[in-house]
């Protein structure tokens, strides 16, 4: 009798608001410290929200080469910078031998809106002859995953999921059923986004999603709280190295867990709204425990969606309670976008990369500025100060406009 193939994780890369690499973020992450500040990279008098989580420090020539750089947009840049640190964390050597077994799979929830925006404003006052030759190729939702087959020599199947901010959490569940299926014995997987540009921002501003904390912006992100008043928009990219356990095994890569499961579904209620409900979000996490064989009192850790934004968290509170009953008052739920902010399309990556560093450190990292208890939010939170505990099995969930939900579970891995 053959065994289903069991999909282990064996590398991670990051750049984000608390780090440009996964060990410092992760550091952030666990000590609790907010890469939220103002916005440097463009003039925000004319916004209601001047901050966010920008990348610090981050030049594209440093990784690029000068040429490279200026043809590659920022989105992109962040994909590659990510993908080439998951392959080094993992040891994988890429070659004629094994391309064509290796997916990329790598969405974004807006690609490269800032050309768009740049663009635009080129034509309309320079006219047609100034737009650039690489407008079109450049903000292409897919290119960022096509960049990094290129530049990492991948030639196996390679596309793009787009389910907004659920993109990461559905690009890795994806990618581990390629895996499963056959089709590829290794992927990189996740999703990347810079989606900081004024005309995105005056949008959220618009929707009343964003928070206006300007007098403070570290302490703007506060998921959960009584007082939170909205989202923190942020850029960056996650991806993760996938592998069949037999193909990890093999090479002797060190395996971090186990993708064990997956689960996705919509609300089919309305495209901009949740639904309050809570069916969506409910049906995805039931799914991946199924998928996962395992029972809600077996999942020590939630990463969840955590926003901060009013509706969010009090329908995701509401979900978990409906799934997990009396034992979601046990679980630790900690929202690590009270450190990162939203990072739109990449959060599902970073989540799931922070449970994997959280279930291997044994760590559970906190939920910063939340002083307030709200009455609707009544879990264990993890408030403002990291917790060790030992568990096996780590659930992270994402929720994206248009009703999407996703959700994944990665367990401490056992050889059979």
């Amino acid at each position: 009798m053959t065994h289903p193939t069991r999909v282990v994780i064996t590398g991670l890369g990051l750049i984000g608001p608390t780090g440009n690499d996964v060990k410092t973020s992760w550091d952030s992450i666990k000590n609790g410290r907010s890469g939220i500040a103002p916005i440097t990279q463009f003039d925000t008098t004319i916004l209601e929200t001047k901050f966010g989580g920008e990348v610090k420090a981050f030049d594209a020539r440093d990784y690029l080469g000068p040429k490279e750089a200026r043809r590659i947009e920022r989105f992109s840049q962040f994909a590659i910078v990510a993908a080439r640190e998951a392959v080094k964390d993992a040891a994988l050597v890429i070659n004629d031998d094994n391309s064509e077994r290796i997916a990329v799979l790598i969405g974004s929830a807006g690609g490269a809106a800032t050309s768009v925006s740049d663009q635009t404003k080129l034509y309309e006052s320079k006219g047609a002859r100034r737009v650039s030759p690489l407008f079109l190729p450049m903000m292409l939702v897919d290119t960022a995953g096509a960049l990094v087959a290129i530049d990492l020599g991948i030639r196996g199947p390679n596309f793009a999921i787009v389910s907004a901010c659920a993109t990461g959490t559905n690009s890795i569940g994806e990618a581990a059923e390629y895996i499963k299926r056959g089709d590829a014995d290794v992927a990189l997987a996740g999703g990347t986004d810079a989606p900081l540009f004024g005309v995105a921002i005056a949008g959220f501003n618009i929707m009343g999603v964003l928070s206006r904390f300007n007098e403070d912006p570290a302490r703007a992100s506060r998921p959960f709280d009584l007082h939170r008043d909205g989202f923190v928009l942020s850029e960056g990219a996650g991806v993760l190295v996938l592998e069949s356990e037999e193909h990890a095994r093999q090479r002797g890569a060190r395996i971090y867990g186990v993708l064990s499961g997956y689960g996705t579904s919509a609300d089919a209620v309305h495209f901009a709204a949740m639904d309050s409900e809570a069916g969506g979000i409910a049906r995805s996490m039931k799914w991946a425990l199924r998928k996962a064989g395992l029972e809600p009192k077996d999942i020590g850790y939630i990463n969840p969606h955590g926003t901060g934004t009013k509706l969010n968290d009090v329908t995701e509170t509401t979900a978990i309670k409906m799934v997990f009953g009396e034992e979601a008052y046990n679980i630790p739920v900690s929202s690590t976008k009270s450190m990162t902010g939203h990072m739109m399309g990449a959060s599902g990556a970073a989540e799931a990369i922070f449970s994997v560093m959280a279930l291997n450190e044994e760590i559970i990292p906190p939920t910063i500025n939340y002083s307030t208890p709200d009455p609707q939010c009544d879990l264990d939170y993890v408030p403002n100060t990291p917790r060790p505990k030992h568990f096996d099995h780590a659930m992270s969930n994402s929720i994206g406009l248009g009703g999407h939900n996703a959700s994944l579970i990665v367990s401490r891995y056992k050889a059979n």
